[in-house]
């Protein structure tokens, strides 16, 4: 006995009336069906509270390093008088917010020429292109493409097939089926991956909106008038790699993923609506696309290294001065004051710890690409 939830009765109606569809399709309606998907069904997804967590829940210092970003970024445009970045993605608006109180206190002058917009994913790719009346300087989006729907793939003798999903007894199943385009079966011969030379069964994710936001993207950095040059940034932090080291024989499973309750499960089928869908992010895609849009490459890095290069440490140092210099002198540390200020600063510590960790936050990618 199972119960069928109104969204997974909507999505077997839709097979039942047109056949198997694409698991990229299914991921689409399972994430952002108007009113019922994950994304906007109006419940807290991400935080504490949520499925998960972003490095802006972490700690205020990741805003700050992306402060300082923006701010080098001003500067390598000779300050402007207005200076607007637009942010995909925002979902709860905590990066912002940071970034906006981290200028106003350290930075007064850029405070003033910063006008800060965002968006948020609300309806799948399409909101995607939210943005003000004028082009932005910056596009910035945290943990924003590995949300995109994502198309399945799997080798079978030496032929690549596509997952799509069907109905069985009353329940979501997968079947493969020839690929529903020719961009699918072409992605990954157009990234030379030798996926042929591959065991049976391997599996990986295509991500074909990725591409699309990148022109998009592009379109809104060089704004209406293409005459115009006009000069300017994408910065980008995600998870994910290059293609030759994200499609790996050793990846055999691929790396979808599915988040509920702070919980990693491998169940994409259950529960539509309730779970998040994710998928590591193929940076080839946005750094090649990029180029044919007119952008060139200015950094493509680890978050470790990238908030390294931002000063995170420097600021730890003089939040550790600053705050908790007490903690020098033994005896202070010793009495219960001091106990509970030592417990603070192992929470700050760790936090930054957590953000620069290679196995874990720090080892997202950061990719800035400019006009």
């Amino acid at each position: 006995m199972h119960t069928t939830t109104p969204l997974q009765a909507h999505i077997l109606d839709t097979i039942h009336q047109h056949g198997p569809i694409p698991f990229a399709e299914y991921m689409r309606m399972a994430l952002y069906e108007p009113g019922q998907g994950y994304y906007v069904s109006g419940k807290a997804r991400v935080g504490w509270e949520g499925d998960f967590f972003t490095s802006s829940d972490v700690s205020e210092i990741f805003a700050h390093c992306t402060g300082r970003q923006l701010l080098q970024m001003w500067e390598m445009l000779k300050q402007p008088a207005h200076f607007l970045v637009l942010e995909q993605g925002a979902n709860r608006g905590l990066l912002g917010e940071g970034i906006r109180a981290w200028a106003s206190q350290e930075h007064p002058a850029f405070h003033q020429a910063l006008h800060y917009v965002s968006s948020d994913i609300g309806a799948g790719e399409d909101a995607l292109s939210a943005a003000s009346e004028q082009a932005p300087t910056v596009l910035l989006s945290n943990e924003l493409v590995d949300a995109f729907p994502v198309h399945l793939v799997e080798k079978r003798g030496s032929e690549l097939y596509e997952v799509y999903v069907g109905e069985q007894n009353g329940r979501l199943s997968e079947l493969l089926q020839a690929p529903s385009s020719e961009e699918v079966a072409s992605y990954l011969d157009d990234y030379k991956i030798p996926w042929r030379t591959y065991p049976d069964g391997w599996r990986a994710e295509i991500n074909l909106d990725a591409r699309h936001w990148m022109r998009r993207s592009a379109q809104l950095l060089l704004g209406s008038n293409p005459k115009r040059k006009r000069r300017g940034f994408l910065l980008a932090i995600d998870y994910g790699d290059l293609a030759r080291q994200l499609y790996i024989p050793e990846r055999f499973t691929g790396t979808l993923a599915c988040y509920y309750q702070h919980q990693l499960t491998e169940r994409p089928l259950l529960r539509p609506g309730e779970q998040d869908i994710t998928a590591h992010v193929n940076f080839s895609t946005l750094i090649e696309e990029g180029r044919r849009q007119g952008l060139r490459l200015h950094k493509f890095t680890t978050q470790r290294s990238w908030l390294t290069d931002m000063g995170i440490y420097e600021e730890l140092e003089r939040i550790r001065q600053r705050d908790f210099a007490a903690l020098d002198d033994m005896q202070n540390r010793a009495s219960n004051q001091g106990q509970v200020q030592l417990l603070q600063w192992y929470n700050v510590r760790q936090r930054v710890s957590a953000l620069t960790s290679p196995s874990g936050l720090g080892g997202f990618k950061v990719l800035i690409l400019k006009r």
